[in-house]
């Protein structure tokens, strides 16, 4: 038995007990992916082998946090892919102003930057006051930075610059006091954001939402996973309802694509038919 074929069977072994003894289910993301990851976080904690982490599942609860992040990897940034927030502020968000409530959920929130993105684009569009913005993810220690709001000052000029090219009408500088390296978002752009934890893989319907984002979460899982997900989309959608992906990701191939049109593609932004197809049971 070569190496592969024996990493192969540890992970899929680690995988077993994460979900047996936690319920986290981590079977159909990526096989490539999520082998890397089970790899780094067993050198991460100095394990011989990717064997060693299931001693870790089994006996050290206290760990799950830490295991949990290092296999969702939460990671983003200030109006990342600025052109994508410039189709929301341009042509998203003037649809979405007919609505005396607007509902939006960033699923997979990481450490929340692109919610405040978010929320400041509301602001400036004076529909922040009936908006409502639910921000989940998977992992607790990343929504409690993403509730903080607290981040590294050396990221200000590269966010200033995305805010900037989305078309941002002031100065990012404008929502964040900075201090000892490191800047506080404002908190009134928490005013309207609920954070959550939720599980795309076995949780269902988490709100009505009017747009959803679910950006660079999808690569990481096999295809039947993405199909199950987009459909949960398409269910959380209202008619008309928005939906963008990250810039790697499509719904091409996918069993939910027929209800969606391509509204802006090349910024993957998906519409919702006005009539959306039965959930398969």
């Amino acid at each position: 038995m070569n190496t592969s074929d024996l990493d192969t069977i540890e992970v899929e072994l680690f995988v077993q007990a994460l979900q047996r003894r936690h319920g986290y289910d981590f079977s159909q993301y990526a096989p490539a992916s999520l082998t890397r990851r089970v790899q780094q976080l067993a050198d991460q904690m100095e394990c011989k082998t990717i064997s060693g982490l299931i001693e870790h599942v089994l006996h050290e609860p206290q760990l799950l946090p830490r295991l949990l992040e290092g296999l969702t990897v939460p990671a983003s940034d200030m109006f990342r892919d600025p052109a994508m927030f410039r189709v929301l502020r341009e042509q998203v968000l003037p649809l979405l102003a007919s609505y005396p409530q607007i509902n939006i959920w960033q699923a997979g929130c990481a450490h929340g930057q692109e919610v405040y993105s978010l929320a400041i684009l509301l602001e400036e569009a004076g529909l922040y006051e009936r908006s409502q913005i639910f921000a989940t993810d998977l992992s607790e220690r990343a929504l409690e930075q993403a509730e903080a709001g607290i981040y590294n000052a050396r990221e200000a000029q590269q966010w200033s610059r995305n805010y900037q090219a989305s078309g941002g009408t002031h100065s990012l500088a404008d929502y964040y006091s900075a201090r000892y390296n490191l800047l506080k978002l404002d908190q009134r752009l928490r005013r309207h954001v609920t954070f959550a934890r939720h599980n795309l893989v076995a949780d269902g319907v988490f709100c009505e939402a009017h747009l959803i984002l679910c950006r660079n979460v999808l690569i990481y899982f096999s295809n039947p996973l993405q199909d199950r997900v987009l459909s949960l989309f398409r269910n959380s959608l209202v008619r008309g309802g928005f939906l963008g992906l990250g810039m790697r990701e499509s719904l091409d191939y996918a069993s939910a694509a027929a209800n969606f049109s391509a509204f802006a593609e090349p910024v993957r932004i998906y519409r919702l038919a006005s009539q959306p197809e039965p959930a398969l049971s």
